[in-house]
């Protein structure tokens, strides 16, 4: 066993039984190179990658290519969803020096961490006009004997190059509306109408621009830009990419169709996922939309939630196929055969026909994913909750994923945010009670006594790296959803330490961002970037939450920070628009408020002072936040002097620091914060 065992990460530990003498990364790996003189191999990659699962097998656990790889290497292991600075550094020169990038990553550095050769997955021998791993060793080994000069200079470059490198910020002034508009044009041009989402295959969920075309739509009346979050919602939901028996979505398409997924589940595609569909709910009223986030809620809840309360990160896309051998989407994949043997042959003809499995398939080796590619059609809804029912159990017989039990801060705090709404949009409380579980393993295990972040933990174990920005913001995005729906001031509370830290630590004179803390570990570069990718940028992000939390406390600092900080937005959502969807969604807000919503009642538990609230939480402007508690309490600011009207629960709308007569009745309420 080798120097992994013992950590957190779920990634290094499927490494710790390697041949491979791996490190993690610590300051003794680089000494350990400087003290024997030789290059250091670092690998990059995370436990739901199938790539990395095929290097790890053909190469971490060979032992010949072990061995070579001992005697001149010092091998460091390094999860990047634990490590997201490391990885953003190093996937920054090899995309710098390659063109592209991706997982498996594998860096080869001087004992300085500087780079000078890189590259991603390599095969166990040549093909395809890629080099075997082993020529690949051996080459840089050459190179670090003989040519050290030219690799010291290669280097110097590479990491001057890095260090030099500045990105387009901008300036500090927000978009306004013609920003937003050609960005909403940009979306237009890169659409697939007959396909929905954005840009050929692979095709992600565009989570991040769907909020920000519904946002539009609800600010603009833009029809537009409402057809294309809603079709495009639609075709994910009835595609592959979809989970049709448990609920939940795929990584990605690999397909233009959405019809073939690469079938790894993540916990951040999902959160964001639930939230989009529950807020097309509340502007649509769309059943398949209240289903979808719905269901996706349920599978967060159910598949991914661990002892201590908080969610794992990921489901991986391989599982064994029965004969022991691991191959991807074997769990969810199904022939015609296989419908038969568990449903019989008359409701496996009816499956066969809902669920779009063919004979030829629509996947590998005759088997299909399930879809719901029918468009018209009348079906026994009872009937199909049974096919489902029985398929779902059959399944559950098959050798499931494995999971990554590491809970990523981050990506909890969009949990979090999302099974809060959608616990409150659709009377679920349990799915706010699983929200408020979470937030309290963070609170108690990720928090120290400063406020600091972690960035990981795992069996009750918090892991030894600090949060990044998007940590701080998403956890603060989290609890400020909480605070809404709960009326729990003390997430209130709580966000604000999480986003003093950022203007503390993360923000420079400028305005501009940066992904690490004035006092995290140094790297080759301080990693800075603003783009929206599989998750909101912790720089947009940041924007977001510091936006809300200035909404609901009227801390101009905040709102201030906000604005500086969108001026990103201002440059990038023209040009961009697909990679900074997140920050025009913040945009969309900023234009549309403040517009602060604050309901009071007699209690927490009064039927009336509920629906007012409801009705406050449902509605669509963009720029609302919601403050909720029993009249005369300090447990929110903006519930401070707002008393009942004639002894019964009232709503006070303000905008721009302008106030409308405060409103008992619900439909005055839903008119005011929908148009």
């Amino acid at each position: 066993m080798n120097r992994l065992a013992g950590v957190t990460s779920p990634y290094l530990l499927q490494h710790a039984d390697n041949p491979v003498d791996w490190w993690p990364w610590v300051p003794e790996a680089f000494e350990e190179a400087r003290r024997r003189d030789v290059p250091v191999l670092l690998s990059v990659g995370y436990s739901a990658c199938h790539w990395c699962h095929v290097m790890a097998h053909e190469s971490f656990e060979d032992h010949p290519t072990a061995d070579y790889l001992n005697a001149h290497f010092v091998s460091i292991k390094v999860d990047r969803e634990e490590r997201p600075d490391v990885d953003a550094v190093y996937m920054e020169a090899v995309q710098a020096a390659t063109g592209q990038g991706g997982w498996p990553m594998t860096v080869f550095l001087t004992p300085e961490a500087e780079p000078f050769y890189f590259g991603t997955y390599f095969p166990p021998a040549p093909r395809h006009g890629m080099p075997s791993f082993r020529q690949v060793l051996e080459g840089v080994r050459s190179a670090w004997s003989d040519r050290r000069d030219e690799v010291a200079e290669v280097a110097g470059k590479i990491t001057r190059d890095l260090s030099r490198r500045e990105i387009d910020y901008g300036g500090t002034e927000a978009p306004g509306k013609e920003e937003l508009s050609q960005a909403l044009l940009g979306l237009t041009r890169e659409y697939d109408p007959q396909r929905g989402g954005f840009g050929g295959a692979p095709k992600f969920p565009p989570s991040m621009a769907l909020e920000f075309l519904l946002r539009h739509h609800a600010r603009t009346g833009s029809e537009g830009a409402l057809e294309m979050a809603r079709d495009t919602c639609e075709r994910m939901a009835r595609g592959g990419i979809y989970d049709q028996l448990a609920g939940g979505f795929a990584r990605y398409s690999v397909d233009r169709e959405w019809i073939v997924p690469h079938f790894e589940k993540m916990l951040y595609d999902n959160a964001l996922l639930c939230r989009v569909y529950a807020h097309l709910w509340r502007s649509t009223g769309s059943e398949l939309a209240r289903r979808v986030a719905v269901e996706t809620a349920d599978f967060m809840v159910r598949e991914l939630r661990t002892n201590e309360g908080g969610f794992a990160s990921a489901l991986d896309a391989d599982s064994d196929d029965g004969t022991g051998k691991h191959v991807e989407g074997a769990y969810y994949v199904w022939t015609p055969e296989q419908l038969t043997g568990v449903l019989g042959a008359e409701d496996a003809q009816l499956a066969a026909h809902y669920f779009g499995v063919t004979d030829e398939g629509t996947f590998e080796e005759g088997q299909s994913v399930l879809q719901l590619p029918q468009d018209e059609g009348v079906f026994d809804a009872e009937k199909i909750a049974s096919i489902r029912g029985r398929l779902l159990a059959a399944r559950a017989e098959r050798p499931a994923p494995g999971r990554d039990d590491k809970v990523v801060a981050a990506w909890n705090g969009l949990a979090i945010a999302a099974l809060a709404e959608t616990g409150a949009y659709f009377d679920r409380p349990d799915l706010v009670e699983a929200a408020v579980s979470a937030a309290d393993l963070l609170v108690r295990l990720h928090l120290d006594e400063h406020a600091r972040l972690a960035r990981t933990s795992k069996d009750g174990q918090v892991g030894a790296n600090t949060g990044v920005l998007e940590d701080y913001a998403d956890v603060a995005e989290g609890f400020l959803a909480l605070a809404s729906v709960t009326g729990e001031g003390v997430w209130l509370e709580f966000a604000g330490f999480l986003l003093d830290h950022v203007l503390a630590g993360f923000v420079d004179e400028s305005g501009a961002l940066y992904d690490t803390a004035s006092d995290a570990e140094r790297l080759i570069r301080r990693p800075q970037d603003p783009t929206d990718n599989a998750t909101p940028s912790g720089w947009t992000a940041a924007a977001g939450a510091l936006l809300g939390y200035a909404a609901q406390t009227g801390a101009e600092p905040h709102r201030t920070a906000a604005e500086r900080a969108l001026g990103v937005v201002k440059a990038l959502g023209p040009r961009v628009p697909r990679f900074i969807g997140w920050g025009l969604a913040v945009a969309e807000a900023y234009l549309d408020g403040p517009r602060e919503v604050a309901v009071v009642g007699p209690s927490f538990g009064d039927e009336a002072t509920r629906a007012l609230h409801r009705t406050a939480l449902l509605g669509t402007a963009p720029g609302a936040v919601v403050a909720f508690g029993v009249a005369g309490s300090d447990e929110l600011p903006l519930l401070a002097d707002r008393p009942l009207v004639e002894g019964g629960p009232a709503a006070y709308v303000c905008r721009n620091f302008t106030c409308d007569a405060p409103t008992t009745d619900p439909e005055r309420l839903r008119t005011a914060l929908n148009r």
